[in-house]
């Protein structure tokens, strides 16, 4: 269909998105973007399309004028920064990647990351006390995009504890760039103290061993970052303190993504009911 011919704004009748990544058929965001748009009266199509390292621009290259928008995982977000250009947003470019392309007439628009905005949301919703400092599991991508939300909070130091501390010169760096001008420590995940009022885990439940547990237990705020399995270790040992979820923050970064596809503001509760569903059948078939 021509592009002049495709409808456009938040009454179009028709949309495509989809999520790209390799592998790709265990996400969540189908679940997330379809339950929205019936309540908005949307009918639009959300799909999951593995594409590997290599492959994203023979896919935009082939899209028509009915996609709007598509959310990207492992290993393409790098991949979509070197290709975006000039419609990179500046968080997109200070996380080091891009997670969200926006579309119109089968053309980039806006490549931006909701990782960051969704991962600052995601904390608020459970705390709203001061963050002066805070300590990251990990040193890979999920831990630079919440590294730099914990400055956006307001940290001023941030400490990177890593099974490989050479492996986290990238995330620490990526921090570091923040335009606060943070305090970055990278630290060893076996030893090194957990500072703070955030511990954000981005390491899997398996390295949760009770020495780790009983650094992270005076800590006022956990940020599990993982949603599946759950509970991990240390969201088990979260107790009364605030709990931020890995489901928390995949529901607040697809609900910019739809935002930013629909020009709608997202229905935020139905689309975590809709996450929580699926997880707990999930859990139940496993």
């Amino acid at each position: 269909m021509p592009a002049e011919a495709v409808p456009s704004g938040p009454s179009a009748e028709r949309g495509r998105c989809a999520v790209l990544g390799d592998p790709v058929a265990h996400s969540l965001s189908p679940t997330l973007h379809r339950a929205a748009y019936p309540l908005l009266g949307l009918a639009w199509a959300y799909d999951a399309v593995p594409v590997g390292a290599g492959d994203l621009a023979g896919f935009l290259a082939g899209l028509d004028g009915w996609w709007r928008g598509l959310s990207l995982t492992m290993p393409l977000k790098r991949e979509a920064l070197a290709l975006a250009g000039d419609v990179t947003t500046d968080r997109a470019r200070l996380a080091g990647g891009v997670n969200t392309l926006v579309l119109s007439a089968g053309r980039v628009v806006r490549a931006d990351n909701t990782d960051l905005p969704g991962a600052v949301a995601a904390v608020r919703e459970r705390y709203d006390g001061p963050v002066t400092g805070g300590t990251v599991l990990g040193g890979g991508a999920t831990a630079a995009s919440t590294g730099l939300a914990l400055c956006e909070l307001g940290a001023r130091e941030v400490r990177l504890l890593a099974r490989r501390p050479e492996r986290a010169a990238d995330a620490a760096a990526a921090v570091a760039a923040h335009p606060s001008a943070p305090r970055v420590e990278v630290l060893p995940l076996d030893a090194a103290p957990v500072t703070g009022e955030v511990v954000v885990s981005t390491v899997p439940a398996a390295a949760q061993d009770d020495g780790l547990l009983a650094r992270c237990a005076e800590t006022p705020v956990v940020f599990e970052a993982l949603y599946d399995p759950w509970p991990t270790p240390l969201a088990a040992a979260a107790a009364e303190r605030p709990l931020v979820s890995g489901l928390d923050l995949l529901v607040h970064q697809a609900a910019l993504q739809f935002e930013a596809f629909t020009g709608i503001p997202a229905p935020l509760a139905e689309m975590r009911a809709a996450g929580e569903t699926a997880l707990t059948a999930r859990r139940v078939g496993a």
